[in-house]
Formats: C-alpha cells, structure tokens, sequence
C-alpha cells in the first residue's frame, strides 16, 4: 500500500516547478498570512487557487486569480 501511495507523490515531485513568491505591494487578505497564496500563484502564472480558507475565498478575483473550494474545482475541471 505505501508504494502505490508514493508513485503519485513521485510522479507530482518529478514534474514540480519552484518558484520564488512575488513582493506584494499591499495586503490582500484579512488575514496576512494567507498573502504568500496570492503571491505564489502570480509568481507562478496559476489563475487558480484550490483552498477552503474562509480569508482566501473572500478575495477571489483578486488580479483575475479565483479561488475555488475543493468540490468546486473538482466538479469544474476534473468531471
């Protein structure tokens, strides 16, 4: 059981890319730490957040980047 759970885990790492979060010039959620999202995805180019965080879902749209409940995402792009 524990290899069939780590092949995909292999496989994500294997194709990962890292990037180095951008400096926001203002803060973006109520809550500041959740910032570091927004500023990954725009490092990154992603146009999508998946989280529940009440703070990130509040602030969806925030430079056309959405932020999408996992069930939301799931039923939008993997159906």
């Amino acid at each position: 059981m524990l290899m069939f759970l780590a092949y995909p885990l292999f496989t994500l790492i294997k194709h990962a890319t890292i990037y180095t979060p951008l400096n926001l010039n203002e803060s973006v959620c109520e809550d500041p730490d959740d910032d570091k999202f927004f500023a990954c995805a725009l490092a990154s180019g992603s146009k999508v957040i998946i989280s529940g965080d009440k703070h990130l879902l509040k602030v969806s749209g925030y430079q056309q980047i959405e932020v999408l409940k996992p069930r939301e995402f799931a039923d939008r792009y993997l159906s």
